[in-house]
This record gives C-alpha cells, structure tokens and sequence, in this order.
C-alpha cells in the first residue's frame, strides 16, 4: 500500500523537481525524505529524484550536481538496514548514470520532523510520504491519566465521538503541521519545492468511513476481546491514537496561515485498503515445503497494518494479545471487504518557498 501511494504521487515529484531546476539548478542540492522507514520503499523516492535531476541536466546540457541526500525518521528507525543496503544502490548508480558516491552523499538524520533538523538554506526538495498524519502526540485533553475517558470504547475518532472530540484532534494537528511548516521554511532555500503525502479526507465530516473505518474496526476487535476477558475495557478507554487524517481544507487553511510556502498543486487520491494488489498475492508459498497456503484479503491487510501500529500497540496493551487481536481484526477487515471495496484517501500537496520580498528603496 505504501509503494502505491508512492506510486501515485511519482509525477508530482517529477513536476515539482524539474520547475525547481528551471529558477535554480545548483552545483549541490540537499534532498531530504522525511519519515522514510526502513524497508524496501526507502530509497524510491530518492532514485525517482535523481533520475528527474538527470534527465533534466541531460535535456539542458548541464553539468550534473552532487547530491546531498538526508533521510530522516525517528530515532528508532533501523538506520542500519538503510545503510547496508546503500552498497547496491551505489553499485546501481554508477552503473546507469556512472555516478559514484563521491556524487552522492547520504546520510541518515534521527529525530522528529516536528521541530528543526537541518541548518538554514540548506535543502532543495523536501519529500515525506505516509507519516504526516501522526501526530507529535496524543491530543492532551484526552489524556485520561489526568481526565476521565472521552473516547469509551474508541481509540480514534468515530461517529459517536463527542464534538470536544473532533476539536482536540484538529488543534493538535494544526499545531504539528504548522510548527513542520515553520521549521522546514527555515531549512529551505526560496523557491525550493516540497512534495508531502499523507492520510486525509475529502469528506467535511471527520468521522467519515475513508478516514476512520480502519480504527473503529480495531477498535471492535479490541472490545470483543474486552468481552472475553483478555484485555481490561478501561485500557481500551485511555488509549488514542496519535493520528489524524486532515481534510484539504484544512490542510490548505494551515498552510495559508503559516505563511511560508506557495500550493502549487493539491490532489486526492483513492487508495483500495489492499493497494488493488491481485487477489493471487494471497496465495504464499511455505519457505520449508512445496505446499502453498491461502491468506484471506482480510488477515493480508491485517499484517499491513499489524507493520505500522503493533509497536504502538505494545506498549499500552502488551505483547501477549497482539497474534489474537490482530486475527479478529482480519476476521472483521474480511466482512467489511464483504459488503463494499474500502478506499482511503491519499493527500499529495505541492509546495513552493516563498522568496523574500525585497520592498524598493526611495
């Protein structure tokens, strides 16, 4: 599903690096990916860019930068993965494009995009991908350690969330996206350009079935697991997730208000849960046999999500109910499937640095 929603965004990337280049093609540009985990999507983006700045110097006859490459994510992102696999990328640029890494340089950068990670002026382009939608936090009315759950029986947003509910939730990502805005305009060049991509919404309502249905689904998972005894309903109470899935205007109000940046463009896209792979993705091999086995549609997004939110899980919940909660989670995910073809909705904005305005003199 991520390298979908990679995927769909690759032309706006393209776009948005190529009319960079026209008002600014430097000897050294400084590329950040914010968010990039580590796995086989890593360096996608960043082969993506490259191939963009080389086509483009090929096209102007220019010579062809050094790249200043950073990816960025939490602290306890596995770097090193990242960095052993740079062996085989290195080995593929020079190949293709005869680009050494005395060309290209990467390095890893740990910390939260929410706050300043590079000095100033010193980026290009910016990308980030499937991470703005979590927050910095939970959003502290909701904190029950020191307030009585407002969420009972709910780890998210839900039609019978209370409007209280809903504010908390936009204020925080205001504040997050807005103080990301801030801290990248710093880190930017003018006119450098800035492609994000995240969970959000076309729907007005923010408890709508595109933004919030993978959450109440958990959510009934957890509780029919309340009801047999394997978790304590009061844990379910105070856990929310750090997460919001923003409509485009309000993504488009923060950025207007902060003031940094120009929208050059601002698109959604539907996403299918499973990412519209082929039903025959489901069907595995066993690693120690000939035997093939089958993995519902359902249990197959279950290990999707089980990838981005078991950690989080854990830690409130515990490890010993993560295998069941994630196969009623499946069981829940296949009757869904059942009934309609569930979509989520993939926010890709544009963004350019606005220059200094230099006011004449008299």
């Amino acid at each position: 599903m991520q390298r979908k929603i990679i995927s769909v965004a690759t032309s706006i990337i393209e776009e948005a690096v190529v009319e960079s280049l026209q008002k600014n093609f430097p000897e050294s540009i400084g590329i950040a990916d914010l968010g990039c985990s580590s796995g086989p999507n890593t360096l996608m983006v960043i082969s993506e860019i490259i191939d963009t700045v080389y086509a483009s110097t090929n096209k102007l006859g220019s010579p062809f930068p050094e790249f200043r490459i950073s990816l960025n994510d939490l602290p306890g992102n596995d770097f090193n993965n990242i960095f052993i696999s740079l062996r085989e990328f290195y080995k593929k640029l020079k190949m293709e494009k005869n680009i050494g890494p005395e060309g290209c340089f990467i390095s890893g950068v740990p910390g939260s995009f929410y706050g300043r990670l590079f000095p100033k002026k010193s980026l290009h382009f910016v990308h980030s991908s499937s991470s703005l939608h979590w927050l910095s936090q939970v959003p502290p009315t909701l904190d029950s350690s020191f307030l009585q759950p407002l969420n009972k029986g709910k780890i998210y947003i839900s039609k019978n969330s209370m409007g209280s509910i809903f504010d908390a939730y936009l204020l925080q990502f205001k504040r997050d996206f807005s103080l990301f805005l801030k801290s990248r305009s710093e880190e930017m060049v003018d006119d450098g350009s800035m492609v994000l991509s995240f969970m959000g919404r076309v729907s007005a309502d923010p408890a709508c079935e595109e933004s919030c249905m993978q959450w109440e689904l958990l959510a009934q998972a957890l509780m029919s697991m309340a009801l047999e005894g394997f978790v304590e309903e009061e844990k379910i109470d105070s856990f929310n997730a750090p997460y919001y899935a923003p409509s485009a205007m309000e993504v488009t109000s923060v950025i207007e208000e902060e003031g940094s940046f120009t929208i050059t463009r601002l698109e959604a896209f539907e996403i299918d849960w499973d990412g519209g792979a082929p039903s025959n993705n489901n069907v595995h091999k066993n690693p120690n046999t000939i035997e093939k086995y089958y993995i519902s549609r359902g249990q197959q997004y279950s290990k999707t999500i089980r990838a981005v939110v078991e950690s989080l899980l854990e830690c409130h919940f515990g490890t010993e109910i993560m295998d069941e909660l994630f196969r009623r989670y499946g069981g829940l995910v296949d009757d869904y499937f059942l009934k309609t073809r569930p979509k989520s909705i993939d926010l890709v904005v544009s963004l350019t640095k606005k220059g200094l305005i230099v006011e004449p003199t008299m």
